[in-house]
Protein backbone atom coordinates (compact mmCIF):
# COMPACT_ATOMS: atom_id res chain seq x y z
CA UNK A 1 0.00 0.00 0.00
CA UNK A 2 1.38 3.49 -0.92
CA UNK A 3 1.06 6.44 1.46
CA UNK A 4 0.87 9.79 0.19
CA UNK A 5 3.97 12.50 1.93
CA UNK A 6 1.67 13.67 3.86
CA UNK A 7 0.66 10.49 5.35
CA UNK A 8 4.32 8.70 5.49
CA UNK A 9 5.26 12.28 7.04
CA UNK A 10 2.42 12.44 9.90
CA UNK A 11 3.69 8.77 10.46
CA UNK A 12 7.23 9.45 11.05
CA UNK A 13 6.64 11.73 13.23
CA UNK A 14 3.60 10.08 15.09
CA UNK A 15 6.68 7.18 15.59
CA UNK A 16 9.36 9.94 16.86
CA UNK A 17 6.60 10.89 19.72
CA UNK A 18 6.63 7.68 20.63
CA UNK A 19 9.84 6.71 20.65
CA UNK A 20 10.88 10.50 22.93
CA UNK A 21 7.91 9.26 24.83
CA UNK A 22 9.63 5.98 26.12
CA UNK A 23 12.89 7.12 26.00
CA UNK A 24 14.03 10.30 27.26
CA UNK A 25 13.30 9.56 30.72
CA UNK A 26 15.64 6.48 30.25
CA UNK A 27 18.16 9.39 28.84
CA UNK A 28 17.65 11.09 31.79
CA UNK A 29 18.16 8.63 34.32
CA UNK A 30 21.47 8.07 32.49
CA UNK A 31 22.57 11.18 32.49
CA UNK A 32 21.93 11.42 36.12
CA UNK A 33 24.36 8.06 36.67
CA UNK A 34 26.68 10.60 36.31
CA UNK A 35 25.94 13.61 38.11
CA UNK A 36 29.03 15.12 40.39
CA UNK A 37 26.44 16.18 42.84
CA UNK A 38 24.57 14.09 45.00
CA UNK A 39 21.92 16.20 44.62
CA UNK A 40 19.30 15.33 41.48
CA UNK A 41 18.93 18.98 40.00
CA UNK A 42 18.94 19.57 36.20
CA UNK A 43 20.91 20.30 34.76
CA UNK A 44 23.98 18.67 36.41
CA UNK A 45 26.15 20.89 37.81
CA UNK A 46 28.65 18.67 36.62
CA UNK A 47 29.92 14.86 35.58
CA UNK A 48 31.84 11.73 37.54
CA UNK A 49 32.35 8.37 37.25
CA UNK A 50 32.97 8.03 40.74
CA UNK A 51 29.31 6.87 41.30
CA UNK A 52 30.26 3.76 39.74
CA UNK A 53 33.28 2.54 41.62
CA UNK A 54 31.13 3.43 44.51
CA UNK A 55 27.81 1.34 42.59
CA UNK A 56 30.35 -1.89 42.11
CA UNK A 57 31.79 -1.69 45.62
CA UNK A 58 27.65 -1.78 47.12
CA UNK A 59 27.61 -5.39 48.98
CA UNK A 60 24.01 -5.02 48.98
CA UNK A 61 23.56 -4.20 45.80
CA UNK A 62 25.73 -7.27 44.71
CA UNK A 63 23.73 -9.24 47.05
CA UNK A 64 20.71 -8.07 45.35
CA UNK A 65 21.80 -8.63 41.88
CA UNK A 66 22.76 -12.62 42.68
CA UNK A 67 18.96 -12.93 44.13
CA UNK A 68 17.96 -11.41 41.13
CA UNK A 69 19.87 -14.04 38.68
CA UNK A 70 18.76 -16.84 40.95
CA UNK A 71 15.23 -16.23 40.84
CA UNK A 72 15.37 -14.90 37.18
CA UNK A 73 17.30 -18.50 35.84
CA UNK A 74 15.38 -20.88 38.14
CA UNK A 75 11.86 -19.31 37.11
CA UNK A 76 13.04 -19.59 33.38
CA UNK A 77 13.84 -22.92 33.95
CA UNK A 78 10.30 -24.25 34.83
CA UNK A 79 8.71 -21.58 32.77
CA UNK A 80 10.69 -23.63 29.92
CA UNK A 81 9.42 -26.97 31.23
CA UNK A 82 5.96 -26.41 31.51
CA UNK A 83 5.20 -23.71 29.13
CA UNK A 84 6.27 -26.59 26.53
CA UNK A 85 4.72 -29.23 27.67
CA UNK A 86 1.70 -26.98 27.48
CA UNK A 87 2.05 -25.79 23.90
CA UNK A 88 2.46 -29.34 23.09
CA UNK A 89 -0.12 -30.33 24.37
CA UNK A 90 -2.60 -27.31 23.14
CA UNK A 91 -1.20 -27.48 19.26
CA UNK A 92 -0.66 -31.46 19.07
CA UNK A 93 -3.71 -32.77 20.67
CA UNK A 94 -7.45 -32.25 20.46
CA UNK A 95 -9.32 -32.70 23.66
CA UNK A 96 -12.65 -31.16 25.11
CA UNK A 97 -12.04 -27.77 26.49
CA UNK A 98 -8.65 -26.97 25.06
CA UNK A 99 -9.46 -23.54 24.17
CA UNK A 100 -10.14 -23.05 28.08
CA UNK A 101 -7.09 -24.21 28.88
CA UNK A 102 -5.22 -22.55 26.68
CA UNK A 103 -7.00 -19.03 28.22
CA UNK A 104 -6.36 -20.07 31.16
CA UNK A 105 -2.34 -20.49 30.40
CA UNK A 106 -2.41 -16.94 29.34
CA UNK A 107 -4.73 -15.53 31.60
CA UNK A 108 -1.70 -14.78 34.41
CA UNK A 109 -0.01 -12.23 32.35
CA UNK A 110 -3.05 -10.43 31.72
CA UNK A 111 -3.96 -9.82 35.79
CA UNK A 112 -2.55 -6.89 37.72
CA UNK A 113 0.57 -7.45 39.12
CA UNK A 114 -0.94 -6.70 42.87
CA UNK A 115 -3.72 -9.25 42.90
CA UNK A 116 -1.20 -12.05 41.73
CA UNK A 117 1.19 -11.05 44.09
CA UNK A 118 -1.35 -10.95 47.45
CA UNK A 119 -3.04 -14.50 46.04
CA UNK A 120 0.13 -16.19 45.88
CA UNK A 121 1.49 -14.40 49.22
CA UNK A 122 -1.96 -16.03 51.15
CA UNK A 123 -1.81 -18.96 49.21
CA UNK A 124 1.82 -19.46 50.97
CA UNK A 125 1.52 -18.33 54.32
CA UNK A 126 -2.40 -18.96 55.07
CA UNK A 127 -3.03 -22.14 52.96
CA UNK A 128 0.51 -24.23 52.29
CA UNK A 129 2.23 -22.66 55.64
CA UNK A 130 5.14 -21.55 53.69
CA UNK A 131 7.40 -18.71 54.55
CA UNK A 132 8.06 -16.72 52.36
CA UNK A 133 11.80 -17.17 50.30
CA UNK A 134 13.87 -17.50 47.56
CA UNK A 135 11.62 -19.89 46.63
CA UNK A 136 8.06 -18.53 46.47
CA UNK A 137 9.56 -15.94 44.44
CA UNK A 138 11.08 -18.44 41.69
CA UNK A 139 7.31 -19.86 41.70
CA UNK A 140 5.70 -16.28 41.57
CA UNK A 141 7.64 -15.36 38.90
CA UNK A 142 7.36 -18.90 36.87
CA UNK A 143 3.84 -17.86 36.86
CA UNK A 144 3.82 -15.39 34.20
CA UNK A 145 7.32 -16.61 32.94
CA UNK A 146 5.00 -19.45 31.64
CA UNK A 147 2.86 -17.34 29.66
CA UNK A 148 5.89 -15.29 27.32
CA UNK A 149 7.23 -19.24 26.67
CA UNK A 150 3.96 -21.09 25.99
CA UNK A 151 3.16 -18.18 23.58
CA UNK A 152 6.55 -18.46 21.73
CA UNK A 153 6.68 -22.40 21.34
CA UNK A 154 2.86 -22.43 20.41
CA UNK A 155 2.88 -20.39 17.77
CA UNK A 156 6.08 -21.87 16.41
CA UNK A 157 4.02 -25.32 16.55
CA UNK A 158 0.73 -24.09 14.97
CA UNK A 159 3.29 -22.96 12.01
CA UNK A 160 5.28 -26.06 12.01
CA UNK A 161 4.21 -29.61 9.58
CA UNK A 162 3.11 -32.21 11.64
CA UNK A 163 4.23 -34.62 8.54
CA UNK A 164 8.07 -34.75 9.82
CA UNK A 165 6.43 -36.23 13.08
CA UNK A 166 4.43 -38.56 11.72
CA UNK A 167 7.34 -40.02 9.79
CA UNK A 168 9.43 -40.37 12.19
CA UNK A 169 6.58 -42.50 13.89
CA UNK A 170 5.73 -44.38 10.63
CA UNK A 171 10.00 -44.77 10.60
CA UNK A 172 9.68 -46.70 14.26
CA UNK A 173 10.82 -43.85 16.41
CA UNK A 174 8.82 -43.77 19.84
CA UNK A 175 7.82 -40.85 21.05
CA UNK A 176 11.19 -39.53 22.94
CA UNK A 177 13.13 -40.08 19.85
CA UNK A 178 10.85 -37.92 17.61
CA UNK A 179 10.94 -35.26 20.26
CA UNK A 180 14.45 -35.16 20.68
CA UNK A 181 15.10 -35.50 16.61
CA UNK A 182 12.36 -33.74 15.24
CA UNK A 183 10.47 -31.68 17.24
CA UNK A 184 12.94 -29.96 19.25
CA UNK A 185 15.22 -29.15 16.45
CA UNK A 186 12.27 -27.02 15.36
CA UNK A 187 11.70 -25.39 18.42
CA UNK A 188 14.97 -24.07 19.38
CA UNK A 189 14.94 -20.55 18.31
CA UNK A 190 11.53 -20.12 19.85
CA UNK A 191 12.73 -21.57 23.41
CA UNK A 192 15.48 -19.59 23.08
CA UNK A 193 13.42 -16.44 22.32
CA UNK A 194 11.59 -17.45 25.06
CA UNK A 195 14.14 -17.72 27.62
CA UNK A 196 15.37 -14.66 27.06
CA UNK A 197 12.24 -12.89 27.67
CA UNK A 198 11.03 -15.08 30.44
CA UNK A 199 14.32 -14.10 32.19
CA UNK A 200 14.05 -10.65 31.50
CA UNK A 201 10.67 -10.20 32.64
CA UNK A 202 11.64 -12.00 36.02
CA UNK A 203 14.48 -9.95 36.15
CA UNK A 204 12.68 -6.70 36.44
CA UNK A 205 9.37 -7.84 38.05
CA UNK A 206 8.26 -5.93 41.27
CA UNK A 207 5.17 -6.02 42.10
CA UNK A 208 5.02 -10.19 42.66
CA UNK A 209 8.16 -10.21 44.18
CA UNK A 210 6.71 -7.77 46.76
CA UNK A 211 4.40 -9.78 47.95
CA UNK A 212 6.46 -13.06 47.85
CA UNK A 213 9.82 -11.90 49.04
CA UNK A 214 10.86 -13.19 52.42
CA UNK A 215 12.30 -10.47 55.07
CA UNK A 216 15.96 -11.85 54.67
CA UNK A 217 16.55 -11.41 50.64
CA UNK A 218 16.04 -8.41 48.33
CA UNK A 219 16.28 -8.80 44.54
CA UNK A 220 17.63 -5.62 42.54
CA UNK A 221 14.21 -3.54 41.39
CA UNK A 222 13.50 -4.08 45.32
CA UNK A 223 16.93 -2.70 46.83
CA UNK A 224 16.43 -0.10 43.73
CA UNK A 225 12.90 1.26 45.38
CA UNK A 226 14.07 0.71 49.07
CA UNK A 227 17.33 2.96 48.01
CA UNK A 228 15.16 5.43 46.19
CA UNK A 229 14.63 8.10 48.82
CA UNK A 230 17.66 7.52 50.33
CA UNK A 231 19.49 11.16 49.80
CA UNK A 232 22.98 9.09 50.25
CA UNK A 233 22.40 6.57 48.26
CA UNK A 234 20.40 8.14 44.94
CA UNK A 235 23.33 8.50 42.78
CA UNK A 236 24.29 4.69 43.29
CA UNK A 237 20.59 3.46 42.59
CA UNK A 238 20.72 5.80 39.59
CA UNK A 239 23.96 3.95 38.58
CA UNK A 240 22.36 0.82 38.97
CA UNK A 241 19.51 1.67 36.88
CA UNK A 242 21.30 2.53 34.16
CA UNK A 243 22.94 -1.22 34.53
CA UNK A 244 19.98 -2.82 35.03
CA UNK A 245 18.44 -1.08 31.58
CA UNK A 246 21.51 -2.34 29.60
CA UNK A 247 21.40 -5.82 31.10
CA UNK A 248 17.99 -5.62 30.44
CA UNK A 249 18.58 -5.06 26.36
CA UNK A 250 20.70 -7.69 25.85
CA UNK A 251 18.17 -10.80 26.28
CA UNK A 252 15.50 -8.71 24.45
CA UNK A 253 17.71 -8.13 21.70
CA UNK A 254 18.93 -11.49 21.24
CA UNK A 255 14.94 -13.06 21.82
CA UNK A 256 14.47 -10.33 18.65
CA UNK A 257 17.04 -11.75 16.56
CA UNK A 258 15.99 -14.76 17.32
CA UNK A 259 12.53 -14.80 16.09
CA UNK A 260 13.42 -12.44 12.82
CA UNK A 261 15.73 -14.82 11.50
CA UNK A 262 13.87 -17.79 12.25
CA UNK A 263 11.27 -16.02 10.17
CA UNK A 264 13.37 -15.01 7.37
CA UNK A 265 14.18 -18.41 6.79
CA UNK A 266 9.89 -19.59 7.07
CA UNK A 267 9.81 -17.43 4.65
CA UNK A 268 12.92 -18.58 2.48
CA UNK A 269 11.52 -21.61 3.32
CA UNK A 270 7.94 -21.05 1.69
CA UNK A 271 9.29 -19.37 -1.60
CA UNK A 272 11.64 -22.42 -1.87
CA UNK A 273 8.93 -24.75 -2.37
CA UNK A 274 6.81 -22.52 -4.71
CA UNK A 275 9.85 -22.58 -7.18
CA UNK A 276 10.63 -25.96 -7.16
CA UNK A 277 6.34 -26.94 -7.07
CA UNK A 278 6.85 -24.31 -10.56
CA UNK A 279 9.88 -26.32 -11.68
CA UNK A 280 8.47 -29.53 -11.22
CA UNK A 281 5.24 -28.43 -13.08
CA UNK A 282 7.37 -27.30 -16.01
CA UNK A 283 7.55 -30.25 -18.82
Amino acid sequence: MRLSRRSTLALRGAVGVALAFIYIPLLVIAIYAFNSSKIAEWPPPGFTLKWFGKAFENEAAREALLTSLKAGLAATAIALVLGTLASLAVARHRFFGRETISFLVVLPIALPGIVTGVALSNTFTQVLGIDLSLFTVIVGHATFCIVVVYNNVVARLRRTSVSFEEASADLGADTWQTFRHVTLPSLKTALGAGALLAFALSFDEIIVTTFTLGAREETLPIWIFRNLFRPNELPIVNVVAVLVVLASIIPVYLAHRLTREEGGAVSRGGRGKELEAETTAVP
